[in-house]
């Protein structure tokens, strides 16, 4: 699983027939230290995520399978949309743990 930026959305004419009537979204990663990563994602989407929302994205495959089929191609799914990040403050709980 891992957080990522809705870019945009993708238009299918033609794709495999369990994924007829799929949204699918153009999603970037967001790394650890917040910057987006260089390759986007296509995704899909039954939560209704919108352009420069942060969502939960899936890579599990199993939530695709449960909806769409054994056999059907897709693995990245929305899972969740995203209200805050919290980081820990790593650095001054390292500070104040060495001054003790």
């Amino acid at each position: 699983m891992f957080l990522a930026r809705i870019e945009g959305t993708v238009v299918a004419a033609a794709k495999h027939p369990t994924l007829a009537g799929c949204r699918f979204l153009v999603a970037r990663r967001i790394e650890a230290d917040g910057t987006a990563a260089e390759e986007p994602n296509v995704v899909v989407d039954w939560m209704g995520a919108a352009r420069g929302e942060t969502v939960m994205v899936s890579t599990d495959g199993d939530i695709a399978r449960e909806k769409l089929g054994n056999n059907t191609p897709a693995r990245m799914v929305v899972v969740g949309m995203v209200d805050a990040v919290q980081q820990p403050e790593t650095e001054r709980a390292v500070a104040a743990g060495s001054a003790a």
